[in-house]
């Protein structure tokens, strides 16, 4: 590529400047949309992390299998399934159960809410031990968590996730700390306000009020034997998944399952359902990466159009480029350089538009930009230039004079 390649080159686009205009804005759609598209699909799978993290660190929750309590293996007696104190005892028996660190009980049940003349019914009113926080991130935007004081004192304390602020006291903004709220007719102080978590597979995770486990059976649920649900947390990511048979293995032992009886709970894994969410937002960000794709090879032959009707307008040129001496290798040099400086154009203004759409956020949904598509969608666009200008600057170098000289 010599200086005065580039030079007949830019001379040539700008003597057509709408021409050329539209042609690089069809490599600029491409390269923009591949920047983009690739950024949201990575914002996606960034996005299905962090919902799936606010689930929990490490945790795994233990649920009694549903539609088993109203007959037993062999359908002829009534077995209702109950998670107990007996299995909270084993799966915290470290000898037992050595990957697992830290077990939480607790139960749930339907409630509605007054507070300053308003009434609201919650998605769910858990009670469990200070620790189920810890287990469920249940991180604090005002306020504080029940502590163990709160738990061994029978303390009428609740914290409330942020749903349940905006429906009481009309906005979420509102801070509720120290106010009091009744629930099913039992008044309970507001203590603390959780940070916000949105919404999951399990529905809406600030739709949630959570209180002292000892509290919930005193004026709620009273002294129930079984619980909602158990929440193991692993020791780490990496032992979740010895966690779960160690609390598959257990189980079986306490509810005296046979080795050909199938369990009668579920474990739902978080990590499994994370690595489930990463391999789906992998298969969407190829799709939409694809997608994109097709645009930038639109674009390329739309350059290889707009570069064939430039051979033919200018064939005469050619001719007499060729007749004064010009070999074939400048003229083809001569097309492929107009071509290659078209797509690298559009591609650097492509870049560029891609870069700020990319910084639009969509609700929750924030798109990260990658260093590596950058690269890739320019040096796509520069190889899409030399693939779909190679075909129009050959034919164009393989002109003899004559022929292009008698062309009308």
């Amino acid at each position: 590529m010599t200086i005065d390649s580039i030079r007949v080159a830019l001379r040539g686009m700008l003597a057509n400047r709408m021409r050329s205009l539209l042609t690089m804005l069809g490599i600029l759609i491409g390269t923009s949309a591949v920047i983009l598209l690739v950024a949201v699909g990575t914002g996606i799978s960034n996005l299905v992390q962090r919902q799936i993290e606010t689930l929990g660190s490490n945790a795994l929750y233990v649920f009694p299998e549903q539609g088993r309590g109203a007959q037993d293996r062999g359908g002829t007696s009534a077995r209702r399934i109950r998670l107990t104190d007996a299995d909270v005892a084993a799966l915290s028996d470290k000898t037992r159960a050595p990957d697992i660190l830290q077990v939480a009980p607790s139960v749930q049940t339907p409630v509605t809410a007054v507070a300053s003349g308003t009434t609201y019914a919650l998605q769910a009113f858990i009670g469990g031990p200070p620790i189920y926080g810890v287990i469920r991130n249940a991180l604090m935007e005002r306020g504080r968590f029940f502590d163990e004081s709160d738990e061994a004192n029978h303390a009428k304390v609740v914290v409330l996730g942020q749903t349940v602020v905006k429906h009481l006291w009309g906005s979420k903004d509102f801070d509720p700390v120290g106010q009091q709220v009744s629930f099913n007719g039992v008044r309970f102080r507001v203590i603390g306000v959780t940070q916000k978590k949105g919404s999951s597979a399990v529905g809406d995770q600030d739709d949630i009020a959570i209180a002292p486990l000892t509290t919930v059976k005193d004026t709620l649920v009273g002294n129930v034997d079984t619980y909602t649900i158990i929440l193991v947390e692993a020791a780490s990511r990496q032992q979740t998944e010895a966690a779960q048979a160690e609390i598959l293995q257990v189980m079986r032992e306490t509810h005296h399952l046979k080795e050909t009886e199938p369990p009668d709970f579920q474990i739902f894994n978080q990590a499994s359902l994370l690595n489930a969410g990463k391999a789906a937002a992998l298969v969407f960000s190829l799709l939409l990466a694809a997608v994109a794709a097709i645009s930038l090879f639109v674009g390329g032959i739309g350059v290889m159009n707009i570069m064939l009707v430039t051979v033919t307008e200018r064939t005469r040129e050619i001719g007499i480029r060729k007749a004064l001496g010009a070999q074939r290798i400048d003229i083809l040099t001569q097309f492929l350089v107009e071509a290659v400086l078209l797509a690298l154009i559009g591609g650097a203004l492509g870049v560029a538009v891609g870069l700020g759409l990319a910084q639009l956020h969509i609700g929750p949904l924030r798109p990260v930009v990658s260093f590596g598509s950058i690269i890739v969608s320019f040096v796509v666009s520069a190889l899409v230039g030399i693939f779909f200008g190679a075909y129009p600057a050959n034919r164009a170098a393989k002109l003899t004079p004559i022929e292009a000289l008698r062309y009308e």
